[in-house]
Order: C-alpha cells, then structure tokens, then sequence
C-alpha cells in the first residue's frame, strides 16, 4: 500500500469514480473536484466513500487553486471535460473554455506550487482518440498527425499541445493519454453506446419499440473503461513522463456493437428496432479510428483483459437490472 494523496477533476464521471475506486484501493487519500449539480456524485460518494469531495468550477482558476492547496496532492488527473461530441459544435465557445483554457490554468496552478515549494506534482491530461479525427493512416500513433472534425476534437488537441509544451518548456512531469472508446456501466446516457444498451433494456421490458440514433456507419475502437483508467495510472509511475495512445487495436463497426447488445435479449436480426435519425447526426463525422497501444504495452506493461463481447454485455445487464 501506499501513501498518496490525488486530485481528480471530473470526480463524478465515468472514468473519475472507476480511477477513484482503483486509486483508493491503492492506498491513495482521493480528493474528487466535481461541478455544481453533477449527476454522477451521488454514484462516487456510494462506490468510494473515502473519497473527499470539492465542489467548483474547473473554469475558476482561483477555486481550482485553493482546490489544490487544501488537497496537497502527489498527482493531479484531469479528467474534467465538456465530453459531449455531437453537442459540441452548438456550444463551441463553452467547449473551449472547459477542454482547453481550463487546462492552462491547472497547469500554470501546478507549476506555480512547484517553484513555490519545490514539489513535483505528477500531471494527467485525458487526451482523445477524437483528436485524429479523419487520420492520415490506421491504426493510429502517437505520431499519427491529429485532423480533428468536431469543435469538442480541435479543444483536445490544443490541450494535448499545451500538457507537452509545458513538460518540455518547464520541464514538469506532464503525460497525455489518447484513450479510444472505452465503456461501462458508469457511461453517461448521451453517449451512443450508453444510447444502446439502455434502448435494449426499454425495448426488452416493452417501454419502448426502437432506438433512434445518428449515422449507423462508423466503427470504433471500444475498450472497458477499467482497463482504460488502470493506464492512466500507470503512466504517473513512470520515471519519465510521456504520452500514450491507449486502445484495444482492433476497430468494430456500430453493427457490430447493436449485434452484441441485442444479442443479450435473444434478438438476431435487430435492424427492426433501430431507425437512423438525421436530426442525430453530426455536421462532420469521424467515420472509423482503430489505435495502436505498442508503446502503452512496451513501456507501461499494459494490456486490455475485457473482451468486447463481455464489455458490451456488462452494460446490457446493467440497464436490465436496472429498469434503464
């Protein structure tokens, strides 16, 4: 066990309660920053009731310093994000303001404290696989160039740039995660996976008789959320910070996704309960992404251990239980 104090950002979402629970496990005092009203504190405080809890704005800069000064922390993961793509392009500027400004502040906050008191604070900017947008070839690298294709993609990118450019202008230990697709039961609803396997539970209790999504052809890389925080983790115990593309390196079509689900409810042929909506698609979509994790494998010693199949199955049973 050890003795580690962390800050989360973005506390009450997907990946904030699945990293608290796994740093927690690990002996860390876990301090989770969450907004106002945010929907998933209740799920943190019931999953990880050690954790100790600050509520404010990541766009307040001096908040989110006071934030840091009463948690004293050994790593900061910021996982704090506008996470909607789709709605992205209608609110731009709140995007920008969330998933890029609000980084230069906790970086600047970060290295202010380290030339203040001579401690290092171990840095995590949750990148995104949406960064590459149309890319120049598959699967993707680390130096696969980003061609991002939605507001919520061009925000990502800027804030990736800055985590770099502070760890090489003022030598902080800064790292990137470029996660790809990964799921859960914690996924918010307005995610297109989460759309699914809720539309499978309605339609599986009688609530409702079709899911109404986007565009039906894209394909992902889809990975199970635990597996995907475990290397966030993992790269704040390196000797040497660094970024790192983490994904399971094989790309399904959303086909292949309503085949699992519906698969949990006995339905083979599912193209009955699914209609293709205009009004849900995106002004500018990202056909297809698929990453390739040799350097997270090599130099974090990390792997998937979900299988698609049984992720997508986890989070079916999920909503049926659940009545969702």
């Amino acid at each position: 066990m050890v003795s580690k104090s962390a800050f989360i950002t973005g506390a009450a979402g997907q990946d904030g309660v699945l990293l608290a629970e796994l740093l927690t496990s690990a002996g860390y005092q876990v301090w989770g920053f969450v907004r106002e009203g945010s929907s998933g504190l209740a799920t943190l405080r019931e999953r990880v009731p050690n954790v100790r809890i600050i509520v404010g704005d990541i766009r307040d800069r001096s908040c989110v310093a006071a934030a840091l000064r009463t948690a004293q922390p050994d790593e900061v993961y910021n996982l704090a994000a506008f996470s909607s793509v789709g709605r992205s392009w209608a609110l731009a500027q709140e995007v920008v303001e969330i998933n890029t400004l609000a980084v230069v502040g906790l970086l600047d906050e970060l290295r202010e404290l380290r030339d203040a008191n001579g401690r290092e604070v171990r840095f995590y900017q949750a990148s995104s696989s949406e960064m590459y947008g149309t890319a120049a070839y598959s699967p993707q690298t680390e130096e696969t160039p980003f061609h991002p294709r939605s507001p919520y993609g061009v925000a990502k990118s800027a804030a990736h740039f800055l985590t770099v450019n502070y760890r090489e202008s003022y030598g902080m230990f800064a790292c990137s995660g470029i996660l790809y697709n990964h799921e859960s039961p914690l996924r918010e609803p307005h995610f297109v996976t989460r759309k699914i396997t809720m539309g499978v539970a309605a339609i599986a209790s009688g609530r409702v008789d079709h899911i109404r999504l986007g565009s039906l052809d894209v394909s992902r890389d889809w990975g199970h959320a635990p597996d995907y925080v475990r290397a966030m983790w993992l790269m704040l115990q390196q000797e040497i910070p660094d970024d790192y593309i983490v994904a399971s390196g094989r790309s399904r079509t959303l086909h292949e996704f309503l085949s699992a689900a519906f698969a949990c409810i006995g339905v083979g042929d599912w193209s009955g309960y699914v209609v293709s909506d205009e009004r849900h698609k995106r002004p500018a979509e990202v056909v297809g992404l698929v990453g390739d994790a040799s350097k997270a494998r090599s130099l974090l010693g990390w792997s998937p251990t979900v299988p698609f199949e049984e992720m997508v199955a986890t989070m079916v049973e999920h909503d049926l239980q659940h009545g969702q």
